[in-house]
């Protein structure tokens, strides 16, 4: 019985992971369609070719990690989109845009002066024949 639990709740674990929320396209395109409005949860299923029970396992996936929430107005459940959590997302893209800028700056100046020492360097004349 505990092993059940355990399994279930690393499962949710797992699952609260923006990574892995966002790995699936399905997911980031539920995310564009009510990052600028919220939308009940069949006005989202109806942008999708996949029936609504998997709608609703993406849209469970997203609320798991915080990246929307869902807001109770009558009978109707409306999706809102939580873009903060994205930003642990866009830090550690960051890191990696400046590290790569740096690498590929590096390149450009070591290319610059390869290119200078060829244009300084006496041509070597060659025998006619």
């Amino acid at each position: 019985m505990l092993h059940i639990f355990v399994t279930e709740q690393l499962q949710i674990y797992m699952r609260r992971d923006v990574y892995q929320a966002i790995a699936d396209p399905t997911r980031r395109e539920i995310i564009n369609l009510i990052a600028h409005r919220s939308m009940n949860l069949n006005a989202v299923a109806e942008n999708f070719d996949i029936s609504r029970p998997a709608i609703s396992r993406h849209i469970k996936i997203l609320t798991e990690c915080g990246l929307i929430v869902i807001k109770q107005q009558g009978r109707e459940r409306y999706c809102e989109a939580r873009p903060g959590e994205l930003k642990q997302v866009a830090e550690w893209v960051e890191s990696f845009r400046i590290f790569w800028t740096a690498k590929l700056d590096a390149l450009e100046m070591f290319l610059n002066e390869e290119d200078n020492r060829a244009k300084k360097a006496p041509k070597k004349k060659t025998r006619g024949k």
